[in-house]
């Protein structure tokens, strides 16, 4: 009798923090909920519902290897439990791993023949995968491939004599023609293809030319800032530079990967930065994140955009200058950005980083999978990755890194925070992320971080997301995806 009354107790232990759980995904905290779900988790760990309730907590967060882990615990738990397929189709989906979640959603079928929603995510998969496969099988070889850079002659297009936009004149980028596109952005205007080429191949050229690893030096009385993910948020961008200036060479900016991709202004964000760079190659730095290549741009929406505003050969030419992007910076011998994190094995040099061939999508493993991916643990040692690509690194190994390299801080991207960075690792590394309210939900602030030289102090700025027009985030992703937003 005393064991059936402490495994009631237990059950309804359960569901109360399941309820707490549930509340708190609700208001979009879904690191809370999570923390409430493993509770619950911890008194009764035979329920598939908690499971699956913390797998989509997990997504939200862009942890999908832990979404996938939580799913099939769901399914171990209970084989005929619909959701526990559904919740790591979707993981798979978000990962753009199709054919797995093909399978995964073909099995919700069975177990729920009559579901409409099922039967609708289905077909969305379904026309990915056979998407996907008509892709491949019309691809060309990479060492047959001509880049799409070469076939463009952007001089030879006409602008027609009612544009009133932004114009280029000549060959040279200004600041007054960057002022007029961004102000022509902000009230929802196009760029002229012309000029969009121009921007684009003019700094393709630039890119293309710098090491993997890019040395910047602030001299003595000098400042330096470096923001984090902006992700097709141009209207937060901009209150970057009402906050801190337009970039110039008294005040030089580092973007540190993930300018596009989930936000709907991600042409606009892109271009601008692009254009910085054009008009003063050292007013502006841009580091490779991981929704600079194909697959992410194919999924989180800035394909879509770039279709809908310029043309399908332009997403071919920001895959190719993409590509061009270095993989990190050093400021000053001493302080090492990157957009994701460190490594699986110690003794990585400066040297190795600036010896990877970097022209090329990303791979699944090795260094420069692990720049743009890994995040930082509180825990010593290494770990899975939550996302499911790269890994966890500890204190110790960042440590280790910044000593045998003769340098003293680690700032990286990659993950929104609460207050828009953090500071983990005995203060030897900060996250910082700079888009505010990500994707109009999360409700966290922004932040950058300026460098005074010589020392290098980090003074860390944070600031609040502003009105942008009524266009949703992810509003030119694939269908498939949107169905789970």
């Amino acid at each position: 009798m005393l064991i059936m009354e402490a495994n009631n107790s237990n059950v309804s232990r359960a569901e109360e923090l399941k309820l707490l759980a549930n509340e708190a995904y609700k208001a979009h905290k879904f690191a809370q909920a999570i923390d409430l779900y493993t509770q619950a988790i911890e008194v009764n760990s035979q329920n598939a519902v908690y499971f699956a309730n913390r797998s989509i907590a997990h997504l939200k967060l862009e942890e999908y290897g832990s979404a996938i882990q939580d799913a099939s615990k769901a399914i171990e738990v209970d084989p005929k439990y619909s959701k526990g397929y559904y919740r790591r189709g979707a993981a798979y989906l978000a990962m753009g791993k199709f054919k797995e979640a093909l399978k995964d959603f073909q099995q919700v079928k069975r177990i729920r023949p009559n579901d409409p929603d099922a039967t609708k995510k289905l077909k969305e998969c379904e026309k990915a995968v056979m998407k996907l496969k008509f892709a491949e099988a019309i691809s060309v070889p990479e060492s047959e491939r001509r880049p799409v850079a070469d076939s463009i002659n952007y001089r030879s297009i006409d602008v027609e004599p009612q544009y009133s936009g932004a114009r280029i004149e000549g060959d040279v980028v200004t600041l007054d023609f960057v002022k007029k596109m961004m102000d022509d952005f902000k009230h929802q205007k196009n760029l002229h293809q012309r000029y969009a080429f121009q921007i684009v191949l003019q700094t393709k050229e630039m890119l293309q030319a710098l090491p993997s690893l890019v040395d910047i030096n602030v001299p003595k009385g000098n400042h330096f800032t470096v923001c984090g993910d902006v992700h097709g948020q141009f209207y937060d961008l901009l209150n970057i530079f009402e906050l801190n200036g337009l970039p110039s060479e008294e005040n030089p900016y580092l973007f540190n990967g993930d300018f596009v991709d989930r936000g709907s202004f991600s042409l606009e964000v892109i271009l601008t930065l692009f254009a910085f760079k054009c008009m003063s190659p050292s007013a502006i730095y841009l580091a490779r994140g991981n929704h600079e290549s194909k697959s992410m741009n194919r999924i989180y929406g800035f394909e879509g955009e770039v279709q809908s505003k310029l043309s399908e050969k332009f997403v071919e030419l920001f895959a190719e200058v993409f590509c061009c992007l270095p993989l990190a910076h050093v400021i000053n011998g001493k302080v090492f950005v990157v957009h994701g994190g460190l490594f699986s094995v110690d003794g990585v040099k400066l040297s190795d980083i600036r010896a990877i061939n970097r022209f090329c999508e990303p791979p699944e493993e090795g260094l420069m999978c692990e720049l743009l991916w890994s995040d930082p643990q509180p825990t010593p040692g290494r770990g899975p990755s939550k996302r499911g690509v790269g890994l966890s690194f500890g204190g110790d190994v960042t440590k280790r890194f910044l000593q045998e390299n003769n340098l003293d801080l680690v700032v990286r991207s990659h993950e929104v925070k609460d207050e828009g960075y953090e500071i983990e690792h005995d203060g030897k590394l900060i996250t910082v992320f700079s888009a505010p309210n990500y994707c109009d939900q999360m409700g966290n602030k922004g932040a950058f971080i300026r460098f005074e030289a010589p020392d290098l102090k980090p003074n860390i700025v944070t600031f609040s997301a502003v009105d942008h027009p009524d266009v949703k985030p992810m509003a030119y992703a694939n269908n498939f995806l949107r169905l789970f937003q």
